[in-house]
């Protein structure tokens, strides 16, 4: 194993990865980076099984099934990947067992076409928290305005949740607020809330996209590709006012676990910067980094992990985003456009998969 990936882990980040597909299942790929890439957690979305039933011949077997059978495409779609889901869970229980249930995880996102129907999205947290049946599942809820009394909701029954999609320090504390509402919920109820599980799922290298590309405009280059680790920083010291606050210490005291940050979309796209930035610089104790397997390829290889490079810079975050701010860039817009094109890009990948099943569910 990499000695990179021991010092990362070690220093209290969870390497998960960002990808899932059943020929990496059956082929024991992912066995092989539990064991050699210290992965010990897995996370999907609509885009991940889009690219997965595009390629190879692994699902043929059972599209064939499904079309004998008669099943409807959105039946099929959620056979399809909760098979998978199913198969990652089984993979990763011994970590989930080794860690009391802190990671072994595996993630599953809820139709992205419910992100702004609060309703629908808790009934179908429900309907795919059922089906895969392991107590190593979460479910992916965007952090919508309208997935906020979702995400209470579906806690207070005692589903973890993988908060999705959030790029805002607003809405990350409004997440945070929603996942505490729902473990009071919880513990009202009389559920052990040392069985809930939660991330939330804070997005990193679109907002240097979507910035770099409105400095480029404005001619104020040198601040390019600063924003999106700024962000996520104060990003966590909003989690620490969250974890010193007397509301998390009760439910602390009554067994609950925190809501880990989760760093989202690691994977540099622009070729300029180094390729293990959103790893390098995020390094904090208590946090997940889930990448897409060239990462952690890259991770393993050459990051320069030195130690904590979050808690010790918030002052720089703040000069950052004032910079910016000072520059012209709006951050609220910013933020909105980011929500908005990720649910639209979840949907147009979700029509996809649909599409894809549909052609496929050939006798």
């Amino acid at each position: 194993m990499s000695e990179i990936l021991k010092k990362l882990s070690g220093q209290g980040v969870a390497i998960w990865l960002d990808d899932i597909s059943r020929e990496r299942l059956r082929s024991g790929n992912l066995e092989q980076l539990i064991r050699e890439k210290n992965v010990v957690g897995v996370t999907s979305n609509p885009t991940i099984f889009a690219n997965a039933l595009s390629k190879g011949d692994a699902y043929d077997a059972q599209l064939h099934d499904l079309a004998v059978r008669g099943v409807d495409v959105g039946e099929a779609v959620r056979a399809i990947t909760t098979y998978d889901i199913r198969w990652a869970a089984d993979v990763l229980r011994p970590i989930y067992d080794a860690t009391g249930g802190v990671d072994g995880r595996v993630s599953l996102e809820v139709d992205p076409r419910l992100a702004r129907e609060s309703e629908k999205t808790i009934a179908e947290a429900r309907a795919l928290w059922w089906m895969v049946d392991r107590p190593n599942l979460m479910i992916k809820i965007p952090a919508t305005v309208e997935g906020l009394p979702a995400i209470t909701q579906a806690l207070s029954e005692g589903i973890s949740i993988n908060v999705t999609l959030i790029f805002s320090l607003e809405r990350y504390r409004a997440v945070m607020d929603a996942w505490l509402a729902g473990l009071e919920a919880a513990q009202a109820k009389g559920i052990n809330l040392a069985t809930i599980e939660s991330v939330a799922s804070f997005f990193v290298s679109r907002v240097d996209t979507e910035i770099d590309k409105r400095l480029d405009k404005l001619g104020k280059p040198e601040l390019k590709g600063k924003a999106a680790v700024a962000n996520a920083r104060l990003a966590y010291a909003a989690f620490e006012d969250v974890m010193n606050s007397e509301r998390w210490q009760r439910l602390r005291s009554a067994g609950a676990r925190p809501q880990r940050p989760l760093w989202a979309s690691t994977g540099v796209k622009n070729p300029e910067y180094s390729d293990t930035l959103y790893v390098d610089q995020l390094v904090a104790p208590g946090t997940v980094n889930t990448m897409p397997e060239k990462t952690i390829d890259s991770t393993a290889d050459h990051a320069n992990v030195t130690g904590d490079t979050v808690r010790p810079f918030y002052e720089d975050a703040w000069n950052t985003m004032a910079a910016l701010k000072d520059a012209g860039i709006d951050y609220d817009d910013v933020v909105k456009v980011l929500e908005d094109e990720g649910v639209e890009k979840f949907e147009a990948s979700w029509i996809e998969l649909l599409e894809s099943v549909t052609k496929n569910l050939v006798p």
